[in-house]
């Protein structure tokens, strides 16, 4: 696979918001990268606020910020929402 239109992030958010309680091996294997790979990219998400984690027994649960910003400067006019909408979101 030479390339794709998501990054490992953008793979990330997409599973996240289609399985909130995922546990990142899963998460790690649904995108083909590491479970070591996979902690770092979610930890970014949380850290840059993205992504919600909640502990709920041993497991988190996410939650994806839907209304934060994109961050390259070509599409930070847009969300994560329009991003989602038609991806795993209902218009």
């Amino acid at each position: 696979m030479a390339w794709t239109f998501l990054s490992n992030h953008g793979n990330v958010i997409v599973y996240i918001d289609e399985h909130p309680s995922a546990r990142l091996r899963e998460i790690a294997d649904a995108i083909g990268i590491t479970e070591r790979a996979t902690h770092k990219l979610v930890s970014e998400l949380v850290e840059e606020g993205y992504l919600t984690r909640v502990r709920v027994g041993r497991r988190n649960e996410y939650t994806v910020n839907c209304d934060k910003n994109l961050r390259h400067p070509a599409l930070a006019r847009h969300t994560l929402r329009q991003l989602l909408t038609g991806m795993t979101r209902a218009a």
